[in-house]
C-alpha cells in the first residue's frame, strides 16, 4: 500500500497536489515502460492501490480507465510530465456568465461611489437597480457580486472621514490612484516621526482633579528609535516644541520630520523653527494615518505594555508617569530586539549610517521656535505691542519704523528683535517699566536724532525762489496792505 503524506503536510495548492499525486500514479511506468501485453496488467495493479486524497487525506482508489488517461497525458509531455497532469482550467474561468457587461459597469460604478458598503449591502441594491431597469438583464446573487467586486480589486473598507470633508475627499482619491508600500530611510536622523498618543490612563493634579494626559512621541524611522517620551495636559505648539526641543538635544537635529495636521504641528512657532533649524517639514494627508504608521504602530506598545504595569498605582501624578515612561523607553523599547529590524533600536541607531547634524545649545534651540512678527513702532515714547504687552525699543533703534519680532505665543517675556534680512538677533525687549522710568532718569540718545540743533538758516530756498520770481513779474501784490493803529485803546 503506497504510504506517501497526507496533502495537508504540502504546502503547496490544490492543483499541484493532484498532479503530485496523479504522477506518483503513473510514474513507475514512465520510469520502466512495458513491454507488449504487459501495460494492462499493470494498470489493473495499480487500481488495485489506494492512494491519499491530495485534499481530505482519505484512502482512495483510482478506475484503470483514469490511470491510462494520466499515463498517456503525462507520456505525451516528454518537457513537462507533472504539469500536464493538472486540472485543466475551465473555459469560463474568470469570467462571470451571469453578470452582464452592463451590469458590470453599473455595479463598478456603485462600488467606487461606496466604497465603505458591505457585499451584501451591494448586492441588494444591485437588485433594487436591475428591478428599475429590466434591460440590464437578470440579477446576479450575492455570492457572484462578492466574486466579481474582488476579481476588480473593489474591497469593502472604511471611509476616510466625512463624506462631504474636502481632506476626506483628497484621501479617498489618493487612495485610489497611488499604491501603498512600506518604507523605511536608509540613515539615521533622515527622517523622524511625531504625533500625541491619548492614552487610556489618567493622574491626579495638584488642585485635586483628574486629568487624562497626551504623550508626545518622537520615533527615528530607520532605527525605530525612541527619541523621546513625554507625557503633557495639552495638546499644542508649546507642549510639541518643548518635546522635540529635548529629542534634538538628547540625539541630533534630522533631515525632516514627518507628523499630521494638528494645530499644534502647522502652529507658525512649529513650522518657522523646524526651517530655522534646516528641517523638511513633512505632513501627511487628512484622514491617512498609514502614512505614519510606524507611530501608530508604536502607540500599540504603550498600551499593551507601560499602562498595564501602572494599573496598581492607584494616585498616578504626572511626575511619576513620566518617570516610568522615561524609564521604559531607555531600558526596555530601545534595548529589546525589534521583531523587524533583528536587533535593538538603540544597535540600529548606533550602526546605520547617520546623516544627523549636532543640535545647537538649549537656548537656541527654544530661539528657534518662535513666530516671526511685525510691529510698528510708537514715536511717542519708543514702544510697540505684543499681544496686549508693551515693550520697549532701545535708542539706537528708534528711527525704525517697522521693527521684526520673534517671540513664542506661551512665553512674551522673551521678545527678540531681529534683523529681517539675516534673520540675526539684535537685542532682546523688555516690557515697558513705568516705575522705573517715573525716576527721570533717561539714556542719552543714539543715531541721527541726537545730533545738535542747527541756528535758523532764514527763508527756505523754494520760497525765496518763488518771491523772486513773483516780483519779476512787475505786478503789484495781489492784497492791499492795512495800516495798524499804534494806539488800540
Amino acid at each position: 500500500m503506497d504510504q506517501n503524506p497526507p496533502a495537508s503536510s504540502a504546502p503547496i495548492s490544490s492543483p499541484e497536489r493532484w498532479a503530485h499525486l496523479r504522477f506518483s500514479v503513473v510514474g513507475p511506468l514512465l520510469a520502466s515502460p512495458s513491454t507488449r501485453g504487459q501495460l494492462h496488467g499493470r494498470l489493473r495493479a495499480l487500481a488495485d492501490q489506494a492512494w491519499r486524497h491530495p485534499t481530505s487525506g482519505q484512502w482512495v482508489h483510482f478506475g484503470v480507465s483514469t490511470i491510462e488517461r494520466w499515463y498517456y497525458r503525462a507520456r505525451r509531455a516528454k518537457q513537462d510530465p507533472v504539469g500536464a497532469l493538472r486540472r485543466q482550467v475551465r473555459e469560463d474561468a474568470g469570467t462571470f456568465t451571469a453578470m452582464s457587461s452592463a451590469l458590470g459597469e453599473k455595479l463598478v460604478t456603485q462600488s467606487r461611489a461606496h466604497p465603505q458598503w458591505s457585499y451584501q449591502l451591494h448586492a441588494d441594491n444591485l437588485a433594487a437597480l436591475v428591478t428599475k431597469e429590466p434591460a440590464l438583464g437578470p440579477c446576479p446573487g450575492y455570492a457572484c457580486v462578492r466574486r466579481f467586486l474582488k476579481s476588480q480589486g473593489l474591497f469593502p473598507r472604511p471611509r476616510r472621514g466625512p463624506v462631504h470633508s474636502p481632506g476626506a475627499q483628497a484621501a479617498e482619491a489618493r487612495f485610489a490612484a497611488r499604491e501603498i508600500r512600506s518604507y523605511q530611510s536608509e540613515q539615521v536622523n533622515a527622517l523622524w516621526h511625531l504625533d500625541f498618543h491619548h492614552g487610556k490612563v489618567r493622574v491626579l493634579l495638584a488642585d485635586g482633579q483628574w486629568g487624562y494626559p497626551l504623550l508626545l512621541g518622537v520615533l527615528d524611522d530607520r532605527s525605530r528609535l525612541c527619541c523621546h517620551l513625554q507625557w503633557y495636559l495639552h495638546e499644542g505648539a508649546e507642549e510639541l516644541c518643548h518635546g522635540l526641543s529635548q529629542a534634538m538635544l538628547k540625539r541630533a537635529l534630522p533631515r525632516a520630520l514627518m507628523t499630521d495636521n494638528g494645530p499644534a504641528m502647522l502652529a507658525a512657532e512649529t513650522t518657522q523653527g523646524l526651517a530655522r533649524l534646516g528641517i523638511v517639514h513633512e505632513t501627511t494627508l487628512p484622514f491617512s494615518p498609514y502614512q505614519n504608521g510606524k507611530q501608530e504602530k508604536f502607540w500599540s506598545q504603550i498600551e499593551g505594555r507601560l499602562l498595564p504595569m501602572l494599573e496598581g498605582v492607584v494616585d498616578l501624578s504626572l511626575h511619576r508617569l513620566n518617570d516610568a515612561t522615561q524609564a521604559w523607553a531607555e531600558m526596555e523599547y530601545n534595548r529589546k530586539e525589534h521583531s523587524e529590524l533583528g536587533q535593538s533600536p538603540l544597535a540600529a541607531y548606533q550602526q546605520a549610517p547617520d546623516v544627523g547634524r549636532p543640535a545647537p545649545a538649549a537656548d537656541q534651540v527654544a530661539l528657534s521656535f518662535t513666530a516671526q512678527l511685525v510691529r510698528t513702532q510708537r514715536r511717542s515714547d519708543g514702544t510697540l505691542t505684543v499681544a496686549g504687552v508693551r515693550c520697549e525699543v532701545p535708542s539706537r533703534y528708534g528711527h525704525l519704523e517697522r521693527l521684526h519680532l520673534r517671540v513664542a505665543s506661551w512665553d512674551l517675556s522673551q521678545v527678540h528683535l531681529v534683523d529681517p534680512q539675516t534673520g540675526v538677533v539684535l537685542c532682546r525687549l523688555y516690557p515697558l517699566d513705568k516705575h522705573r522710568n517715573a525716576g527721570g532718569r533717561r539714556a542719552t540718545r543714539v543715531g541721527p536724532v541726537a545730533a545738535a540743533p542747527i541756528p535758523p538758516t532764514g527763508m527756505a530756498p523754494l520760497l525765496a525762489q518763488l518771491v523772486a520770481q513773483y516780483a519779476a513779474t512787475g505786478l503789484p501784490p495781489a492784497y492791499l496792505p492795512k495800516a495798524e493803529r499804534e494806539d488800540r485803546s
